[in-house]
């Protein structure tokens, strides 16, 4: 009796253990909202009309669905990069965007001046 009682015992580890090993190797979803986000912020302030920012619009993209991909196919470590990739490059592309409507402000700027000097003159 006791050994059927060890065995039953053995066979209740292996199996609480196989569990915990399962449940372990389950995916965690790949966290892609920092990018997502980036992405949106780059096209609401027109990163797509501004060549540069385009660029770097589409390879945060690019870098995303990439990403997904990788996690997808269980390579999290490599998903992770392609995510830091994609934000850094929504980021970039907002940065580009504002830097040239500020340039384009910056211009209008001059130009009224100059058109005000030679109003005055």
């Amino acid at each position: 009796m006791r050994t059927v009682f060890r065995i039953g015992n053995a066979v209740f580890a292996v199996a609480i253990l196989a569990t915990a090993l399962v449940a372990g190797c389950a995916t965690v979803p790949l966290r892609t909202e920092a990018s997502t986000s980036g992405i949106r912020a780059a096209e609401e302030v027109g990163a797509s009309q501004v060549p540069r920012a385009a660029l770097h619009l589409q390879l945060a993209k690019e870098e995303l669905k990439k990403a997904e991909a990788l996690a997808a196919d269980g390579r999290k470590e490599q998903a992770k990069s392609q995510l830091m990739r994609a934000e850094a490059d929504a980021e970039l592309a907002v940065a580009l965007s504002r830097e040239s409507a500020e340039k384009t402000a910056a211009q209008d700027a001059v130009e009224r001046v100059r058109k005000l000097r030679q109003d005055n003159e």
